[in-house]
């Protein structure tokens, strides 16, 4: 959507102090454990952009608080893999061979959105180690929040998924939709649905002082239900909707979402 679009979409313009203001209303609260999936777009024309919409969060959040993203870098991937777009075969071996290792600093985000990635670039904020599914993270609880050293399995309990379902934190859906709630993901791990199997991947990495590319293993995800999963737990729990500029947005406790999406999982799934 260009930028002359999103001001004809405006009625008036989003700044620090409104969006400050729409946060408060939606109920988020000083001291919360929040990770954000976000669409810049969505609020209309923001003064200030990605920045001012996070500034707002941790402005609403304060330092009690802990503010955190995605920062996914999926196309660290085994090329055999990939399908939007696929590359020939004949390549798989060369980009196995010189594919770049996993940065915290210099990895981008990849899908992730403009607030993402501008914030997995602010000062004082870290980052989770895994090369595909990394998280970012500002605030009180960031280091715990993102301690994570495991390849294999990446979204599972032990994840930064997993440390904010221990803190009992929220999911703030800004202009995004179930597709994205990656907590949703970590249900997958919990559930014993039938026909869940691991399938096989991987990434380079540094080991003993030289770079080698790691096989890995992790089940396989699968979205195409997540908005039927929340549709669902919104019939069920209180979810909060509300706006946020022109984003429609759903504020929700995560540890109700994952156990809700757990059970749905077990009773409703099947491959």
């Amino acid at each position: 959507m260009s930028e002359q679009t999103v001001i004809e979409n405006t009625k008036n313009p989003n700044t620090i102090s409104t969006l400050v203001r729409d946060f408060h209303n939606l109920g988020i609260k000083p001291g919360m454990t929040l990770l954000v999936h976000s669409s810049l777009s969505s609020i209309g024309w923001v003064c200030g952009g990605a920045v001012s919409v996070i500034q707002a969060l941790e402005d609403v959040l304060t330092g009690e608080g802990t503010l955190v993203m995605p920062a996914h870098s999926c196309s660290l991937s085994d090329p055999s893999h990939w399908q939007f777009p696929p590359v020939p075969e004949f390549w798989w071996q060369t980009i196995k061979d010189e594919m770049p290792v996993f940065d915290k600093d210099l990895t981008p985000t990849q899908g992730m959105g403009a607030i993402a990635e501008t914030f997995r670039k602010q000062s004082g904020v870290v980052r989770s180690s895994h090369p595909q599914c990394s998280f970012a993270a500002w605030g009180k609880n960031k280091d715990y929040v993102i301690q994570d050293s495991h390849y294999d399995f990446a979204q599972n309990d032990k994840s930064p998924l997993g440390r904010i379902y221990e803190l009992d934190g929220y999911v703030l859906m800004l202009g995004t939709s179930y597709e994205e709630n990656t907590s949703l993901h970590l249900a997958e791990y919990r559930s014993s649905y039938k026909g869940k199997v691991n399938v096989k991947d991987g990434f380079a990495v540094i080991k003993d002082g030289r770079r080698i590319w790691l096989e890995t293993e992790d089940i396989l995800y699968r979205d195409d239900d997540f908005e039927q999963i929340g549709s669902d737990f919104e019939k069920q729990d209180n979810v909060t909707v509300s706006k946020v500029g022109n984003a429609d947005c759903h504020l929700m406790s995560q540890r109700k979402l994952v156990d809700f999406a757990t059970n749905w999982m077990n009773e409703n799934r099947s491959f």
